[in-house]
């Protein structure tokens, strides 16, 4: 990882802000797979069986300290979803800066088979990304626009 971040500062890229992990000692700390990975892969601790349509949140032994102005996001592994129908009920899942206990995954089983996975399986992926705050204003009116309030599908298909 550390080879990884000084390439980034040769290449002219901002350093990567540092996220802080607490590990038992059956978790994995994530690690960026290739140099272009958007995201890391987080694994299971426990053997996990899910039978179609049930759903379970899996553990994956990690506290992370996540800087403020910052969120993880939780994504499905677009392989396990292609292939065994395994994704997650909300996605993407925000872990939120102040967030400090340990992250779990909320999988669902949408294929047709029963899905066992074995402790240390990569179940999901984790995105950082910035996130603002916004200040609220009450106010009477908002300002017209050529769309108006059509949603759900207004704008054609």
């Amino acid at each position: 990882m550390a080879e990884l971040l000084e390439g980034r500062a040769r290449e002219g890229q901002l350093m990567a802000p540092r996220v802080r992990v607490v590990a038992t000692s059956d978790a994995v700390i994530p690690a960026y797979e290739t140099s272009g990975a958007a995201g890391v892969d987080l694994r299971t601790t426990a053997k996990i069986r899910l039978e179609p349509g049930e759903r379970t949140l899996a553990p994956t032994g990690l506290k992370m300290q996540i800087p403020a102005g910052y969120e993880g996001q939780i994504r499905p592994r677009s392989g396990l979803a292609l292939k065994r129908g395994l994704s997650m009920v909300n996605s993407p899942g925000t872990i939120d800066s102040d967030y400090r206990g340990e992250i779990g995954i909320i999988l669902i089983n949408h294929g047709q088979e029963t899905i066992e996975l074995e402790a240390g399986e990569r179940i999901a992926q984790m995105v950082f990304c910035p996130v603002t705050q916004v200040e609220f204003e009450a106010v009477e009116s908002l300002d017209e626009t050529s769309r108006g309030a059509g949603g759900f599908g207004s704008t054609g298909s």
